[in-house]
């Protein structure tokens, strides 16, 4: 079973819930207001939107719910976790990834699709990526990070996806993280929005 996580705000979850039924997996809410056994998920997943309304700062207030602490238990135990966009934010704000999300260097917010360099391989969300083609929709997508900080990512081989051509100032040309233990893992990219042809392009299916 796949928890999907909501907060008051977020706006990609039934998106995120389709995308886990279609790879044959079932998929299962986690309501930010409770807690939960991590036992009980093979893996978890923070869909994007604008929990909270983005006050105060993208994924702050998030990262303060009950659930999260329960996503912190499992993230210890190694059950792999996923965060996009506004996910990846609250992961960093949640201290279970590296770095900031903050506002794209232009200020303003961006929706197109983008070209993705996979660096390192995140095996438990679609393994080694040669390259994708994923949208971004994102007003606070520039990740960020003190120098040594960077360093050490860049070492310890965390950086999970790069853009081809930056749309947001990212350092390093980073669109994706994973924590040291390669089983959390973030991206501003959305996957879910990428399943079908249709779609306008199917890689987002392999990260499922």
């Amino acid at each position: 079973m796949i928890g999907v996580v909501r907060f008051l705000g977020t706006n990609c979850d039934q998106d995120i819930w389709k995308a886990v039924e279609s790879s044959g997996k079932t998929p299962s809410w986690l309501w930010y207001q409770d807690q939960f056994n991590y036992k009980d998920y093979e893996s978890i997943i923070i869909p994007g939107g604008f929990s909270y309304g983005d006050y105060v700062r993208t994924g702050a207030l998030a990262a303060k719910t009950p659930v999260m602490d329960s996503v912190r238990e499992a993230a210890k135990y190694g059950v792999p976790i996923m965060g996009i966009c506004n996910g990846f934010q609250i992961l960093c704000e949640s201290g279970l990834l590296p770095g900031v999300l903050v506002k794209n260097n232009n200020l303003r917010f961006i929706d197109k699709w983008v070209e993705l360099k996979g660096e390192n391989s995140c095996e438990s969300w679609g393994g080694k990526m040669q390259s994708c083609n994923l949208p971004i929709a994102h007003g606070e997508g520039c990740f960020f990070t003190h120098e040594e900080e960077l360093k050490q990512i860049e070492d310890q081989q965390q950086v999970w996806l790069r853009y081809k051509e930056n749309p947001n100032g990212s350092l390093n040309d980073i669109a994706g993280v994973m924590n040291k233990e390669k089983n959390v893992a973030g991206l501003m990219p959305h996957p879910e929005r990428a399943l079908f042809d249709w779609m306008g392009g199917s890689d987002g299916a392999k990260f499922f």
